[in-house]
C-alpha cells in the first residue's frame, strides 16, 4: 500500500467519526494507534539500515588504511561512533563485515557490465568496453580495491571462515561474462577456435588488475587515471591482435 492510499484511507475514517458512532469512534482510534505503529516500525527500518551502512562504511575505511588484520571490531565501532554492542547486532564478527563489503561491492560490477552484450559491436569492441568500465569501477574507488586485490594475494590467510572465504571467491571469479565475449569471437570467427576461453579470461583479469596496482597509488594524481586508461589499452590492443593471429 502506497503512503497516499494510506494517507486517503485514514481520512475517510475521520470524516465518518462526526457521526458519533461510538464504534465507528473506536475504529478511528484503532485506525490512528495502527498508523503510529506503522510509522514507528518505519522509522526503525530506517535507523538500522543507517547503523548498517555506517558500520559498513566505517570498516572499509579501517580496512583501506590498516589492511584486515589490525582492524578489531572495537576500532570500528569507534570509527562509527557506535558501541561494540551495537555492532554485534548486525555482524557476527568483523570476517562477516569484511565479506559483506567484498560481496555488495563486486555485485554492484556484476550489474554494471550485465547488458554488455545489449551494446552489441564485435568481441574485440566488447573486450574494451568491459576494460574500460572495469577500470573507471576501481578508479572510483580505490579502497574496494586495494581491499580485492590484498583479498586475492592473501585469501588463503584471511582467517575468514571457509564457507564465507568460499563465497567470496565464488563472486570474485564470476566471470562468464567474459568467457561469453572470446566465445562470442570465436562462432563469428574474429578469435580462432583453438583458442583456450578460460586462459584468455584470466589473462585479461591479470592484465586489468597488473595494470591498476602498478600505477593506482603512485605518480602524479593529475596524470594517473590517464596513464591507467591508456596502457590499459594499449596492452589490451596487443592481446587482442597476438589473439587474433595465434
Amino acid at each position: 500500500m502506497s503512503d497516499q492510499q494510506s494517507y486517503n484511507d485514514y481520512s475517510s475514517f475521520l470524516k465518518i467519526k462526526a457521526s458519533g458512532n461510538h464504534h465507528t469512534q473506536l475504529s478511528v482510534s484503532f485506525m490512528r494507534e495502527g498508523f503510529t505503529i506503522l510509522a514507528f516500525e518505519k522509522r526503525r527500518r530506517r535507523e538500522k539500515e543507517n547503523r548498517k551502512s555506517a558500520i559498513l562504511k566505517a570498516a572499509r575505511k579501517l580496512f583501506f588504511e590498516k589492511g584486515f588484520k589490525s582492524v578489531t571490531v572495537e576500532s570500528i565501532a569507534r570509527k562509527a561512533e557506535l558501541s561494540k554492542g551495537a555492532v554485534y547486532l548486525y555482524f557476527k564478527s568483523k570476517e562477516e563485515i569484511y565479506s559483506q563489503i567484498l560481496l555488495n561491492d563486486i555485485d554492484k560490477f556484476h550489474k554494471k557490465v550485465a547488458g554488455l552484450f545489449e551494446d552489441g559491436g564485435n568481441a574485440s569492441d566488447m573486450l574494451f568496453r568491459l576494460s574500460s568500465t572495469y577500470v573507471d569501477f576501481f578508479l572510483r574507488d580505490r579502497e574496494l580495491f586495494r581491499i580485492l586485490i590484498t583479498f586475492m594475494l592473501h585469501a588463503n590467510h584471511s582467517n575468514l571462515p571457509e564457507d564465507l572465504q568460499n563465497h567470496i571467491i565464488k563472486s570474485t571469479n564470476k566471470t562468464i561474462f567474459m568467457e561469453k565475449i572470446f566465445q562470442y569471437g570465436i562462432d563469428r570467427g574474429e578469435f580462432p577456435p583453438s583458442i583456450n576461453v578460460r586462459q584468455c579470461r584470466n589473462a585479461v583479469w591479470g592484465l586489468l588488475n597488473g595494470i591498476i596496482s602498478l600505477y593506482i597509488f603512485i605518480g602524479s594524481e593529475s596524470k594517473r587515471d590517464d596513464l591507467i586508461r591508456s596502457t590499459v589499452n594499449a596492452s589490451l590492443d596487443i592481446f587482442i591482435k597476438g589473439l587474433k593471429n595465434s
